[in-house]
């Protein structure tokens, strides 16, 4: 299908990867080109609507006018939070079942309906938005009615995710095959989470199609009435859904990427796979959250949501929190690859872009995405966080930051292990992750001080001209310097990801690289491969038990944030 690379088949069109080991069939091959190529268009289409989004909320700049403003946003918000991440979610399923499984993909014409169908909604809603000039009516992701938004939107909307729904079939009727094929087998770890990926992804694309049929149906005059409340609650199913979505994909990710790249061992599969079960019952509790102030739902539907159903997506993640730490500290002991308490962690492969972008996903992830969710997941809490500037640097950390550079990072290795090809221009590529991920991790933080300090809208051009306010904006404004210059070195650092990726596909050397991790063959401290149970996850257990301490302490900060909203005395 492509030109790229190099590679041989053999006569039932299989190759050994020489990256992972893995054999590789070309279905599987041709489709993770096709719809990883689509996504990095989108990140760079929404990277460039960045710029202006960026330099029109650093308030000292002022790019854009007000009903500019919303149309770049929204470019930027669909192609960035939707397009770019699921066409690589669609890439990274067909990795983790046919790849990890060594099969063939199965309906591979079914893979290129779902692909056209997918680009063709892309396509439409990117060109309904732009050619959207009546005040109010571009729409940003919660599109919310009655307002009305272009017919084509909506239309693209349903046509976007029906391909979406139908690109994921071949991954499961790959993994169907495989269960009947070899019924008292257990599907890798990797498989098994893009699995429950698959599974997440399809709840939330039924509900964002029992919410967008209706309404495209009411904006061509076929339906009289929408009702609003119905709305935002049938929207969040998706709205929230999808976020979902990239996290499961995520921690796919991690565990392949730390698994190829840094040697890691899965410490314990069972606990592993009982946290993507965790998920599978309780992440999507997560879109109460955006709910909160709405008079369409009850005091006991919040509450449920917010706390006894949240906890058990919380604990899944705390399962991931030091179960990928302590796989990777468990293969690099086996390996030898450093001894004392964190010579595991010292001696990783820092230079390797597809290893520092994996490992800073999952710190910045956890740290500002995953901390900053729970504490916004909470009803009171919420209330400090809702509608401000400080819920856009939530999920800046959660799916600008952390899923964006899991993506990065699996995306210098399919140049490796779906083209054939070495990375252009090396240098770049080892500073690219660290550059980007600390611009945007401080990008992120600046919004949430913004929105939880002072108070700042989402949404808003400005908040310089909203009349009937009063905002402290002297006090703010060294944040907003810091927060655009920061803006600005992201998109820098995103734009240098493309670089390599097309400079690589069109000029990079052929890649006949070794495996980039051996067979284990001592331990840190000397002597032959120990069973994990021996194995010392010392460095793991001080490395969360920091992660812990920072929870408690912002959990604590904003209480006490929200104990200052009405003062008694």
């Amino acid at each position: 299908m492509f030109g790229f690379g190099t590679f041989s088949y053999d006569d039932e069109g299989y190759r050994d990867c020489s990256v992972t080991g893995l054999q590789i069939h070309k279905s599987a091959e041709d489709m993770v080109k096709l719809f990883g190529l689509t996504a990095i268009v989108a990140l760079l289409i929404g990277g460039i609507f960045a710029i202006f989004v960026a330099l029109t909320r650093w308030e000292l700049v002022g790019l854009l006018a007000p009903a500019d403003f919303y149309t770049f946003l929204s470019i930027h918000a669909w192609n960035l939070l939707i397009f770019w991440m699921i066409f690589m979610e669609i890439a990274v399923l067909y990795v983790g079942g046919p790849y990890v499984l060594g099969r063939p993909l199965s309906l591979p014409r079914v893979a290129k309906v779902g692909y056209v169908l997918m680009l063709g909604g892309a396509v439409l809603i990117n060109v309904a938005i732009w050619l959207t000039k009546q005040p109010n009516q571009a729409p940003l992701l919660t599109s919310y009615a009655p307002l009305p938004s272009s017919p084509w939107f909506y239309l693209g909307v349903v046509v976007f995710l029906t391909g979406a729904l139908v690109a994921a079939l071949p991954f499961l009727a790959t993994i169907w095959r495989e269960k009947r094929e070899n019924p008292g087998q257990t599907l890798p770890l990797v498989a098994f989470g893009a699995f429950i990926t698959a599974i997440v992804a399809a709840e939330a694309i039924v509900g964002g199609l029992i919410t967008y049929v209706p309404t495209f149906f009411w904006r061509v005059g076929l339906v009289e009435h929408i009702d609003a409340a119905w709305y935002r609650q049938m929207y969040w199913i998706v709205g929230h859904g999808s976020q979902q979505i990239n996290l499961l994909a995520m921690i796919s990710v991690w565990y392949f990427m730390t698994h190829v790249v840094g040697g890691a061992e899965v410490a314990s599969e069972k606990v592993s796979r009982s946290a993507f079960v965790l998920y599978l019952f309780f992440i999507n509790m997560g879109a109460a959250h955006h709910l909160m102030s709405d008079p369409g739902v009850s005091a006991a539907w919040r509450i449920w949501n917010t706390s006894y159903a949240a906890y058990g997506a919380v604990i899944a993640s705390m399962i991931h929190a030091f179960a990928i730490p302590a796989g990777l500290e468990v293969g690099r002991r086996k390996r030898g690859e450093g001894g004392g308490t964190f010579g595991w962690l010292w001696s990783a492969p820092w230079r390797d872009p597809g290893f520092a972008a994996t490992v800073l996903s999952i710190i910045l992830f956890g740290f500002l995405g995953g901390i900053t969710g729970v504490m916004m997941g909470q009803m009171q809490l919420n209330m400090t966080w809702h509608n401000t500037l400080a819920t856009v640097g939530h999920f800046h950390a959660t799916v600008a930051t952390g899923t964006t550079l899991a993506f990065m990072g699996l995306g210098y290795y399919v140049l490796r292990l779906v083209f054939g090809r070495e990375w252009i221009a090396r240098p770049v590529a080892t500073i690219q992750p660290y550059l980007y991920g600390g611009a945007m991790g401080v990008t992120s933080l600046m919004m949430m001080y913004l929105g939880i300090l002072y108070g700042i809208p989402r949404r808003h051009p400005s908040v310089m001209d909203i009349p009937g306010t009063e905002f402290s904006f002297a006090a703010a404004r060294p944040l907003f310097v810091i927060f655009g210059i920061m803006a600005l070195v992201s998109i820098l650092g995103g734009a240098l990801f493309v670089l390599v990726a097309v400079g690589s596909l069109l000029g990079g050397d052929r890649y006949e690289g070794a495996l980039p991790v051996e067979r284990p063959t001592t331990v840190a401290d000397g002597g032959d491969a120990t069973p994990h149970h021996l194995l010392s996850m010392r460095g793991t257990f001080i490395l969360t038990s920091v992660f812990l301490g920072v929870f408690v302490v912002m959990w604590a900060l904003n209480w006490y944030l929200l104990s200052q909203l009405w003062q008694v005395g």
